[in-house]
């Protein structure tokens, strides 16, 4: 017994029943198959450990155990003592018979009787001999790779399958392993680039991540509205990660290659206005986008309205910021935040009891940076 039931539980045969239930619990948290994947090695080795310590902890079975691994001890030495003191000449069962010994007719040749002849050498190779073996490595090389990557692509495939199942199930850190193997396989996997990219950006907000995986689909795409969908998400990262310039020329290449992109134009809208204050680009980004949601029949996003009413107000020109204001108002009509911008545009204009007005609703409805305006302007 090369492996009995004291060395899979790593204990001596004099070991306590605490010492073998020890033992027993490490070794059961260590090889559990759940921890490895499903893994049948691990499998195997935790059903050999459990059914050592089923044996070992039963005081009957570890006795009758015992007594068999002392027999199997005394059989082995029997065994070797017979090895020992058997006769040379005696034929053992499993062991190969001696070479016979040289059949020989006469002695060996005097040297007198000897004659030597030159042999003349030959080439081992010719070059036909090299070019044959070059060619047949060449193409067993060239065979194991293409074996290996249409391996690879199938094994791919496969696990992008699995992650998308994966996705629309929302087990969102499932799809992320599945994607990670299909690049694992294959890492120019666009649209397994393109998924985790997505996922680690909205999901585990890990956004340099996923702008390397962006980076990683774009190189893989030449088509023009697919790479400004790619730009614009990288963009979306690169504004998260402050890298203001870089996701400026970003959303500007996305427009380039696809001018119907809104969501583009608005965040391009939104870098102008808040991180470049390039006011009038910011309105004309802003318009731009939202004339694109009503050519498609999309609503119009109050946010944006909210935005370029902002960046109006910056440029002074009050009538269309309160236009602006005024439309997200006929939409949400509890809006303390546009109340309180309706009351600054009043308060620019001179208006200060519409301006004082405009703070009071909007302390009413709870916007409380409004309550600081209406104490400092308003008796």
């Amino acid at each position: 017994m090369s492996q009995n039931h004291y060395h899979v539980l790593g204990v001596p045969t004099t070991a306590t029943p605490l010492a073998i239930k020890l033992a027993y619990k490490r070794l059961a948290v260590q090889l559990h198959p759940d921890k490895h994947g499903g893994s049948p090695i691990y499998e195997e080795r935790f059903k050999a450990v459990a059914v050592a310590y089923r044996t070992l902890n039963d005081p009957a079975r570890r006795a009758a155990y015992d007594q068999q691994l002392r027999q199997a001890e005394q059989r082995l030495a029997e065994a070797q003592r017979q090895q020992e003191f058997r006769v040379q000449g005696q034929r053992v069962y499993g062991v190969p018979m001696p070479p016979p010994a040289p059949l020989r007719t006469r002695r060996p040749a005097a040297s007198a009787e000897r004659h030597y002849r030159t042999i003349p050498k030959q080439r081992k190779f010719t070059r036909r001999d090299y070019l044959l073996t070059f060619s047949l490595l060449a193409g067993l090389l060239f065979f194991v790779m293409l074996v290996k990557l249409t391996m690879d692509h199938v094994t791919a495939v496969s696990n992008y399958e699995d992650g998308l199942s994966a996705y629309s199930q929302r087990k969102w850190e499932t799809a992320i392993a599945y994607f990670s193997e299909a690049i694992h396989f294959k890492p120019t996997y666009k649209q397994a680039l393109q998924r985790r990219a997505e996922l680690e950006q909205l999901i585990n907000h890990n956004y340099r991540a996923a702008g390397t995986d962006y980076e990683g689909a774009l190189r893989e795409t030449n088509q023009p509205a697919e790479r400004a969908r790619l730009l614009y998400r990288l963009a979306q990262c690169q504004v998260q990660l402050g890298q203001i310039a870089s996701a400026e020329r970003n959303l500007s290449s996305a427009l380039a290659l696809d001018s119907t992109q809104s969501g583009a134009w608005l965040a391009r809208g939104e870098v102008r206005l808040f991180e470049q204050r390039r006011f009038p680009g910011a309105i004309h980004d802003f318009t731009a986008g939202l004339r694109h949601r009503s050519i498609v029949g999309r609503s119009l996003p109050t946010k944006y309205l909210t935005y370029r009413g902002l960046a109006y107000f910056k440029m002074q020109d009050l009538a269309e910021a309160r236009e602006d204001y005024r439309r997200v108002l006929e939409a949400n009509p509890r809006n303390g935040q546009v109340h309180f911008l309706l009351g600054r545009v009043a308060q620019q204009e001179g208006n200060a009891s519409a301006a004082c007005e405009f703070f009071r609703r909007a302390v009413l409805l709870g916007y409380i940076y409004a309550d600081e305006a209406r104490q400092q302007n308003c008796p």
